[in-house]
């Protein structure tokens, strides 16, 4: 039997603390961009929740957004009273997250950081997101993520 991936065993404890109660799948290859994790689980692209990392005024915040809908920095930092937001930086984000990029998840960083979630996802009824490392994904619905993550509602665009 093969080991699981240390950032997913991470991932499937914090899930199971949380709550969480969708599946936790791990893909056969790397689904870093939401087209290829669509094509992988056979669901929109839209449905996947896209956890970007940026950096607001030099502190983290991820915003869970729609992997058909792109995030608007100008209007996403007006919503969340920053001066600028900006996509981090890979060291940036494994910093803050624990994660590399294409494989952060919701839920489950060193310490919390603010998060916000693109109302464009309440479109689906089952979402996916990434569960620590590229290879992995979890579903769920719109208000189990914001119950499991805490995060606001915003609009993104």
């Amino acid at each position: 039997m093969t080991s699981e991936h240390p950032a997913i065993s991470r991932f499937r404890a914090e899930h199971t603390l949380r709550g969480g109660s969708g599946e936790i799948v791990i893909l056969p290859d790397s689904v870093h961009t939401a087209a290829l994790a669509a094509e992988a689980l056979g669901c929109e692209v839209g449905a996947i929740a896209n956890s970007l990392l940026f950096d607001g005024d030099g502190s983290p915040v991820l915003i869970l957004t729609s992997g058909d809908h792109r995030v608007d920095t100008r209007v996403a930092a007006a919503a969340l009273g920053v001066t600028s937001l900006r996509r981090a930086s890979p060291e940036f984000v494994r910093s803050h997250t624990g994660q590399v990029i294409g494989g952060v998840s919701p839920v489950g960083h060193p310490a919390p950081v603010p998060t916000y979630i693109d109302s464009w996802l309440r479109r689906y009824d089952e979402v996916w997101a990434a569960a620590g490392h590229p290879a992995a994904v979890f579903s769920t619905s719109f208000d189990e993520l914001v119950v499991l993550t805490g995060a606001v509602e915003i609009e993104v665009a």
